[in-house]
Order: structure tokens, then sequence, then C-alpha cells
């Protein structure tokens, strides 16, 4: 394990999966670890994937999600192999994934500052062309709600991601963020569903021409905030998985709840590798579903974890500019971080 320290806040890197257990500001955790990581059974079962072996906090998939191109593991090298430590300080860190992916060498760089949790990989070389995504998640008690920079588009996946536990609709494509249940009625996004024991999938386009794009998570019990931003240029979608119950087998038990998966990254949502290389209902929509490899790819993705301010129910605008990230509430308040101006160029 590879700690970071730095002004209130501490990070965790576990260099056997390049995830993250910990991570901790003002002594509030942050993301969620699963309550399996050290039980026996579970580390000894070779029918698990490493990558849900240790899941916690967030990590880099590549590809994302099943690999019907290559045979490999669920979300990817990047997920459940070794990283190397090529260079460690007192609140950064710089790791290299110990095996190529499609000959591409992927770096990790790892940031502290304050409340900011900055990440940047860098995919040098390969052939071909690989989907990918972060993998942040956050635990709630009691639920939260959530807001989310302009979309162009939500869309569920044509299959389920646990059958019978899907509550929303199958096959959606909608200009809002209103989807679907299943049996009828609709759900609003932008909750949580705590009273809900399901597992469930969508993804939401990023609007034309942004710069970045962000989500922010309203946790009502922790009252705070987690607040997550991308270049959405690479990264041009977001998806939302919800993990509150839904999967009664090994090793998740039906006691996988609250939790929230905010997963920026550039593919055809759950459809899977080959499908992300494919004709697909994104790549319809214009929107890039696979990074590029042979030359230098820069991966850019933040995130910040603040109290909530007193009556703040959803966040209307989230802005970089010089020194400082921005929030504007709905109702007009603001509050400002300092944050590193030149990270999304």
């Amino acid at each position: 394990m590879i700690t970071l320290e730095g002004d209130g806040a501490s990070l965790g890197i576990d260099d056997i999966v390049g995830n993250i257990p910990f991570w901790r500001v003002e002594g509030r955790e942050i993301l969620h670890a699963a309550p399996w990581r050290e039980e026996a059974e579970v580390q000894g079962d070779p029918a698990i994937p490493l990558v849900n072996k240790r899941l916690a906090g967030d990590f880099l998939c590549m590809p994302f999600g099943r690999d019907d191109v290559t045979g490999g593991p669920i979300h990817g090298a990047t997920a459940n192999a070794p990283w190397e430590v090529v260079e460690t300080g007192a609140a950064h860190a710089h790791l290299r994934l110990s095996v190529p992916v499609q000959g591409a060498v992927v770096d990790k760089h790892l940031r502290i500052d304050g409340p900011v949790l900055y990440q940047r990989h860098v995919v040098t070389g390969g052939q071909g062309a690989v989907n990918f995504a972060h993998h942040p998640m956050a635990r709630m008690a009691a639920g939260g709600r959530l807001s989310f920079s302009p979309k162009r588009a939500v869309l569920t996946d044509p299959v389920a991601q646990r059958e019978g536990r899907n509550l929303w609709a199958l096959g959606q494509s909608v200009p809002g963020l209103t989807l679907a249940r299943v049996g009828g009625g609709e759900w609003d996004l932008r909750h949580y569903p705590e009273h809900e024991m399901v597992e469930d999938f969508c993804t939401l386009v990023e609007a034309e021409g942004a710069r970045i794009g962000w989500t922010v998570l309203m946790r009502e019990a922790e009252d705070d905030m987690l607040v997550v931003v991308k270049d959405a240029r690479v990264m041009p979608v977001t998806m939302l998985w919800v993990s509150n119950g839904g999967r009664e087998f090994s090793p998740w038990n039906d006691r996988h709840r609250g939790v929230l998966g905010i997963e920026d990254g550039c593919a055809a949502g759950g459809l899977g590798f080959a499908a992300s290389l494919s004709d697909n209902p994104f790549a319809a929509m214009g929107v890039t579903t696979a990074l590029p490899l042979g030359g230098v790819q820069v991966i850019r993705h933040a995130m910040v974890a603040l109290p909530r301010p007193k009556d703040w129910v959803e966040v209307a605008q989230v802005a970089v500019a010089g020194d400082a990230l921005t929030l504007t509430e709905a109702g007009g308040a603001r509050m400002s971080v300092a944050f590193d101006g030149g990270f999304f160029p």
C-alpha cells in the first residue's frame, strides 16, 4: 500500500491492482471500499476477478466492462494487474502498469492538494483502439442527490446488469434526466434510489463542444459533496452504476448497498469492448467510443471533497477559471476552492 498525506487529506493506493482503497479529507471517508476486501474466502476464490476481490475507491478500466475482443478480465489489466512505483513524494505518486495494454504503456499520476485529488493517466504507443473509464464509487448511508453538467442524451443498455433487478426500463434513449421505470412510471436521475433493491446502469452523453464535464453527488446522511470533474473531450460519457443490494451471489451477497459509481469514460455504455469499436448507438450520435492508440494520449480526471453548505440542494454550474473551481447552487449561491487552473488545458 502506498500512502499519500497532505493538508488535511490522506490517500491510499493499492499497487496490486492500482485502485484507491481510501481517500480521507478532514476526517471524512470519501470513497467506497467493498466489505469483503479482507475476507479469506473471497480472496481465495479463483472464480472472482481480482478487480472485484479488491473492489475499492477509484481505478482505471481499460478496456471498460467485459473484454469480448481479447478475452481479458473484466475492466482490463489496469484494474487487475500490478502497478510498479516509478516515483513517490509526500502528496504525489507516479506508477506504471506492469503489463502493456495492446502494446501501450500506461502511467498513472496522482496528487492530493487539500480537498482535491488530481489523476492523470498517460497512454503511450500501442496498436488499434481501446475503450476506457474511471470507476470512482461513493457509498451513502441514506441516499443522495445528483447534479450534472449539461447532457444531450441518457441511454440505458438493452440488457440488464442483473435480470429482474433493474429499476430503469431497458433500451431507452431520452433527451432529459427522466427515465422510464420498469412496470411504468418515471425516475428522476438526480435522486439515488436508496429504497429500491436494484442493480442498474445508465449512460449520460455530454453536451456537444463541452470542455469539461462534471457530476456533483450530495450525500444526505454524510452532509457533504463529491465533485467529479473530467476532460469531456477525452471522456464524452458518464456512466452511472447503482449497486443497492441487487446482487445476491458471492461476494456481493445482497450486502453491497448504497453504492454509486460515477464512471466517466470513452465507451459505448455497458455494451462491451467489441461494441465500442464498431457501430453502436453512441457512435450514431457522433460520440467517440474508443481511444485511438499509437501516440500519446492523456486522460485527466479530478475529484473534490467538500462539506455541503447549508441549504444547498442542487448545483447548477461548476467552472474552472484561474486557480479556482467555483460551484454555483441552483439558487445562485457560490463557493470556490483552490484548484490547479492548468490541469485541464
